[in-house]
């Protein structure tokens, strides 16, 4: 007579070890989808950084640099020159 310790209970392990399968495969798509996430983000905050840092190295231009009116040659004197955009951002304060 041989010793099966798993002879009789082999449908419930199998039956158990496919949960763990299935488990571990919607982990792997969930942490797929988070990881396609991040990368967004870090895409989306690099592109903003290079914004600020452009916003910032234009307005350390000396003022003759930064918002020289661009001429056209069209001779028509009604019109306004164009000036480059300065975009502005408001200082952040601190509240005591």
């Amino acid at each position: 007579m041989s010793f099966h310790l798993f002879e009789h209970r082999r449908d419930a392990h199998i039956r158990r070890s496919r949960e763990y399968l299935e488990e571990a495969n919607v982990a792997r798509v969930e942490h797929q989808a988070a990881a396609e996430h991040h990368s967004a983000l870090a895409k989306m905050y690099g592109e903003r950084i290079a914004r600020i840092e452009a916003e910032i190295n234009n307005a350390l231009q000396p003022p003759s640099l930064v918002a020289r009116p661009l001429v056209e040659e069209s001779g028509n004197d009604d019109e306004r020159p164009k000036m480059e955009s300065v975009v502005t951002y408001p200082a952040r304060s601190v509240r005591s």
